[in-house]
């Protein structure tokens, strides 16, 4: 069976239609990875912040427990220093 002009035009046709859907399907893919990348930039980029406010409560945190420290050494003084006889 010999082709004709016709046959192989189409032919042709097919196979340029065939590697167009192939690259279309690419692209879709590419756009959905770059999308998934983009929130996962987003999450990460929350997931710092977090870390960092949690890391400052700490801090602070930290801080303040040095300050009851200090304060309850003072009240153990005050609670075992002998008691002052009112005036009056």
């Amino acid at each position: 069976m010999f082709l004709t002009k016709q046959h192989l035009t189409t032919a042709r046709a097919l196979g340029v239609a065939i590697v167009a859907l192939s690259l279309s399907a690419c692209a879709t893919y590419k756009d959905e990875f770059a999308g998934i990348n983009s929130r996962l930039d987003q999450l990460d980029t929350k997931v710092q912040g977090a870390a960092q406010s949690a890391e400052s409560a700490n801090q602070s945190a930290q801080q303040a427990n040095q300050r009851l420290d200090q304060i309850e050494s003072r009240v153990q003084k005050l609670e075992t220093a002998p008691r002052r006889v009112p005036r009056g």
